[in-house]
């Protein structure tokens, strides 16, 4: 049909190809827009002093731990799950002593930046440049994932190792090897690449050699084996993780039974990439396969076996959560932005040009009703609060009443949110800051005649003899460091009796009693 061809020959074939339109020629805008984002995420590096989040401080803890030789314990109050690629990384850190926090934050922005070039590859590969420019623009919008960045979640090393895995496959198909090591260093972060890995080992193993189905099959198996070793050596226990995350995932209600999965893959969704992405991306779906179907097969790969490892962690009992859909999600991008930008595809024609007209009169509407409901100051607010947090929390435990008072007796909080933040500011080892919320549970379980752990009971008493309690003064900070269920006991929320104030800031108090 007139209007509908496209400007350029399908991957793969010898046809000659067209002279490309200005929008096929952005390569060298994207590269010098990539170059302005790099610079302005160093700027925010330094103007947003974030630092790490829970789980990734424990990493560091862990790396500090195998740093001097003492032994790692990964079963704990509401410790995360361990991820062996995480721990090497905190290891590695250790060389930079009390910097490693920080550059922790910007090797996850390294990766972030890494993702987003790697969105904009997979929107050129499926479409045109300019798709994959609005596909990397809707990534940089969905201020979900520049948060995970900039708090160090591991997720998005994780989700830049699968897309760039998919664009190397696309780029030669059967590719093998390279392909493997990086979705086998993704399995060292999150269980769902195994699932990936062993997808790709079916795909390629079919028409290799049985010596490659052998190499193969030693790096798809790589992520799972080393995971497993890692547990068995620190618990003796090879399964420990899998069997920790189930256990966890039931105590933080995060745990969903399969008839319930259904419903929540479309508002998980929603919520990643907000409701107008998600319609266009439908739409862009449509729009691919009619236009080209062999170019819509990446994006939609990384959709399927996306959703297929999210029905299967959910089905294997471990946490659902909505981040665990952002590989898809964006696959979704980049179908959304063929729905925008589509229209390069196309030959000039009357289908293209109202298309054209269409999208951008979309992009108006959509940039014009964002600004007027985007809240500027509450990310202000968020991102202030990481570093400002941190360099309260640091004044009060680098204070020398409460220095003095750590050599007394272990240093509490009210739960375990600021747990690793803590042990990691004061230096301090494992076991030596303790959650109220856990000695309410311990007391709680000794009090109904329910059999507790000697050494336990030992350790929760001891908080209330000596050391020192931090408590949370700020309202802000309660509902971000302190509150986590509305059946904790609210008294996890003062010092115990008998500790005095030495050290107040905006967000945080000690007491010490010795």
């Amino acid at each position: 049909m007139e209007g509908s061809t496209l400007t350029r020959p399908e991957p793969g074939t010898t046809s000659a190809r067209p002279e490309l339109r200005f929008w096929d020629r952005g390569d060298r805008l994207a590269k010098i827009a990539f170059a302005l984002l790099c610079v302005a995420t160093l700027v925010g590096f330094f103007v947003f002093p974030t630092y790490p989040v829970y789980d990734s401080y424990y990493s560091l803890l862990w790396g500090r731990d195998l740093w001097h030789g003492d032994g790692l314990v990964f079963d704990g109050f509401r410790y995360p799950t361990q991820h062996p690629l995480t721990i090497a990384a905190g290891f590695v850190l250790q060389f930079f002593g009390e910097w490693a926090d920080r550059l922790w934050v910007l090797l996850i922005l390294a990766s972030f930046l890494v993702l987003v070039a790697g969105l904009y590859e997979l929107g050129k590969v499926a479409a045109t440049p300019l798709v994959g420019a609005i596909a990397a623009l809707l990534l940089l919008t969905r201020f979900d994932y520049p948060f995970l960045a900039a708090r160090g979640y591991l997720d998005i090393p994780y989700m830049a190792l699968v897309v760039w895995a998919a664009i190397m496959e696309w780029r030669r198909p059967r590719r093998g090897v390279s392909v493997l090591v990086l979705l086998s260093l993704a399995g060292l972060l999150r269980p769902e690449a195994w699932f990936l890995a062993a997808m790709y080992w079916c795909w390629v193993a079919w028409k290799a050699s049985w010596r490659r189905r052998f190499v193969y099959a030693a790096l798809a198996a790589s992520g799972p084996v080393i995971w497993c070793l890692v547990d068995y050596a620190v618990t003796g226990d090879p399964m420990f993780s899998l069997n920790y995350t189930s256990a966890s995932a039931e105590d933080l209600g995060r745990q969903r039974p399969l008839s319930e999965l259904p419903a929540a893959i479309p508002t998980f969704f929603e919520n990643l990439v907000k409701l107008p992405v998600f319609a266009a991306a439908g739409l862009g779906l449509v729009l691919g396969v009619v236009i080209s179907p062999r170019r819509m097969i990446m994006p939609l790969v990384v959709l399927g076996s996306g959703l297929v490892t999210f029905v299967a962690i959910g089905v294997g009992g471990a946490s659902v959560i909505e981040r665990y859909l952002a590989v898809p999600a964006l696959a979704l991008m980049v179908l959304a932005a063929v729905a925008i930008g589509g229209w390069t595809m196309l030959v000039p024609g009357w289908v293209r040009t109202a298309w054209m007209v269409g999208a951008v009169a979309v992009v108006i509407f959509g940039v014009v009703f964002t600004a007027t409901r985007l809240n500027l100051a509450r990310f202000d607010n968020e991102l202030r609060f990481r570093g400002q947090a941190h360099a309260d929390l640091t004044e009060v435990l680098k204070d020398p009443k409460v220095q003095a008072g750590l050599r007394c007796g272990p240093l509490t909080g009210p739960n375990h949110k600021i747990v690793p933040d803590a042990r990691w500011i004061a230096g301090l080892p494992e076991g030596s800051v303790l959650a109220r919320e856990w000695v309410d549970r311990i007391e709680k379980r000794e009090r109904k005649g329910e059999t507790v752990d000697a050494e336990d009971l030992q350790a929760a008493r001891a908080t209330h003899e000596r050391g020192v309690a931090i408590v949370v003064t700020s309202r802000f900070a309660i509902f971000k460091h302190a509150w986590s269920d509305r059946a904790d006991n609210p008294l996890i929320q003062v010092p115990p009796a008998g500790f005095e104030r030495v050290k107040t800031t905006r967000f945080y108090a000690a007491y010490v009693r010795c």
